[in-house]
């Protein structure tokens, strides 16, 4: 009773979604601010594969559903399960990724709790809120930290009346660690039957079709990103030239993308994707805030720019003064003569 809860997303039948475990990380160590309970839960078909990987997350009770209807993924049955289980239990807080699933998920179970929701979290702390108004301080909120107005400003959204505290998060903002693989936690089987109608398994899924992602930027060790100082798509094809050469994987800033310089599945930063990579190289990228925050726990990071004011050099490890056109082809040289 009111602990945090994590809805985990199965993906494969038995695999647990990356930004699941992403979430698991993150409410366990919410968890140990609040000094309560972490649980869990997973919902689909031949679940026992999976347990054992949630568990070793730090999770002090997981709740399975098992039936062969809840895989794959449809919205009633898993809406069903966990408003009435939420119900029942009552956590203080409700997580889940900020993906396809959680985006259809999120609304419906707090929609008919009545609890509210805030969409695409990249933060989430626990801290004190004062109403001006009523001059009442509500303790220990969960903090809901996400972009607003186009990623202009970061919003912090609380909820001091309505339980639980809903948030989905977006995939990779958070780092995941395992506590312990062989973390002791209880393990709760429930009867499905208790938790949804028959009349929620209305939509069968008769074929379903994964596309697969276009680019690994997540995974990849190196990234070489460009920005709107690349000065045109020609030159952004330069980055793909040396990408090529290192073995790397080619992003991009919000403003490259809205100049048509690439397509909007490359953009790193608050409105876009979170990487780690190894080696993060950025090139023509003044270095706003909400590109920092997408790259910065990179492990080296060099930037290529001509303006030796440009904030991203404040960040880099190493800073080459000089245009895209002017640098990107030596390197892209260097490279090919010293690879063979």
């Amino acid at each position: 009773m009111n602990n945090i809860f994590v809805y985990c997303e199965i993906e494969d039948e038995s695999k647990v979604a990356d930004v699941s475990l992403e979430l698991l990380t993150k409410g366990r160590s919410l968890a140990n601010q609040l000094n309560c309970q972490l649980e869990a839960v997973v919902i689909g078909s031949n679940l026992d594969g999976a347990i054992p990987e949630v568990l070793s997350y730090g999770v002090d009770r997981l709740h399975v559903f098992d039936a062969p209807k809840l895989y794959p993924y449809t919205s009633l049955p898993h809406a069903s399960i966990l408003v009435n289980l939420f119900k029942q239990e009552k956590p203080q807080i409700a997580l889940m990724g900020a993906d396809v699933i959680g985006r259809d998920l999120g609304p419906r179970v707090s929609s008919a709790l009545t609890s509210g929701l805030t969409a695409d979290c990249t933060a989430l702390e626990i801290g004190d809120h004062e109403d001006k108004k009523t001059g009442t301080v509500y303790k220990d909120l969960l903090y809901q930290i996400r972009p607003a107005f186009g990623g202009n400003i970061v919003a912090t959204i609380v909820n001091p009346e309505h339980r639980p505290q809903m948030a989905t998060v977006r995939e990779g903002v958070m780092k995941k660690a395992i506590v312990n693989p062989n973390y002791k936690g209880e393990v709760i089987k429930h009867n499905v039957p208790d938790y949804v109608s028959e009349t929620d398994y209305a939509v069968t899924v008769i074929e379903r079709h994964l596309a697969k992602s276009k680019n690994n930027l997540k995974a990849s060790p190196i990234v070489i990103a460009g920005g709107y100082g690349v000065g045109s798509k020609a030159n952004f094809d330069l980055l793909f030239e040396l990408a090529k050469e290192l073995h790397a994987e080619v992003g991009a800033s919000r403003a490259a993308v809205d100049a048509g310089f690439t397509s909007n599945d490359r953009q790193v930063g608050q409105t876009g994707l979170t990487v780690r990579p190894k080696l993060y190289i950025a090139c023509g990228i003044s270095g706003q805030i909400q590109h920092i925050a997408g790259m910065q726990e990179s492990s080296m990071i060099i930037s290529i720019n001509n303006d030796p004011a440009a904030p991203i050099n404040q960040i880099a490890d190493y800073v080459v003064n000089g245009t895209v056109e002017e640098v990107v082809p030596k390197m892209i040289k260097y490279y090919k003569k010293n690879s063979k």
